[in-house]
């Protein structure tokens, strides 16, 4: 390999674990699923990388390195050979833990500047795919902790509805409404049955499909009486933990 004087760094945090983000280096579906179809990579040292960008161009190199759930070395260049060659360029991915998922460092070498300089925004643009990418599977049963959410408001036996809430919510969960400001899980199982002793009979049920982003989901949502007429409706914003729970919720009622 040609020296590599020229570099640049970028730093992102993703809202998964280590573990969950690696799977993203070595699996080439997952692979493809934040470079394009087709791509793929042999995740062992000597194996052969491969990418086919959505605009159909495509990059080669070899793995260096794999340290699960921590490091992977590639090199990387263009099958064309420009505006790197293969195996013109090295990159270098590092993952540490982060109390909000996983920190992500990224160096890229190259032999010259002005190629490093293009390919500035391209990671910038990358990576943010691969937050997304790794998000969407993290999280992917974020629609059924919502749902869980809504109907433990209705659950009428004090132990059950604590055990439901715990089942999906971080022990320290914020909740924030018009109604409520309340941290930890105690608080807010106590809350919700006042709630129903306050407002009797009503039922909170998601409207639509849930709109997720990195961790965050916004879901709409109508309260219910008995009699089956709408009472409220507004949205809530749940932002997950890494490992699945919801960390706080913030709901909004219609005017």
């Amino acid at each position: 390999m040609p020296e590599l004087p020229y570099h640049l760094d970028r730093t992102v945090v993703i809202r998964a674990t280590p573990e969950t983000v690696f799977q993203f280096f070595t699996d080439s579906r997952r692979w493809a699923g934040w470079w394009g179809a087709g791509s793929t990579i042999e995740a062992r040292p000597g194996g052969k990388v491969y990418i086919r960008h959505a605009n159909g161009v495509e990059s080669l190199g070899e793995v260096l390195e794999v340290r699960p759930p921590e490091r992977i070395v590639f090199t990387y260049g263009f099958a064309a050979g420009q505006p790197v060659a293969p195996g013109g360029s090295r990159v270098t991915i590092r993952l540490e833990p982060d109390e909000e998922g996983t920190r992500l460092h990224l160096r890229h070498e190259f032999a010259e500047a002005g190629p490093r300089d293009e390919h500035v925004q391209g990671w910038r643009f990358q990576l943010s795919l691969f937050g997304n990418v790794v998000a969407n599977e993290a999280y992917a049963d974020a629609a059924n902790a919502v749902d869980t959410w809504f109907a433990a408001w209705s659950i009428a036996d004090d132990t059950a509805r604590a055990e439901t809430f715990a089942s999906i919510a971080a022990p320290g969960i914020g909740f924030r409404d018009r109604f409520s400001l309340l941290d930890g899980l105690a608080d807010l199982a106590a809350h919700a049955g006042a709630a129903q002793r306050f407002m009797p009979g009503i039922r909170l049920e998601r409207q639509g499909p849930v709109r997720h982003c990195q961790g965050t989901v916004l879901a709409g949502w109508i309260a219910v009486a008995s009699d089956g007429k709408q009472r409220m409706a507004g949205t809530s914003v749940f932002v997950f933990r890494p490992d699945g729970k919801i960390d706080s919720v913030t709901g909004f009622t219609n005017p």
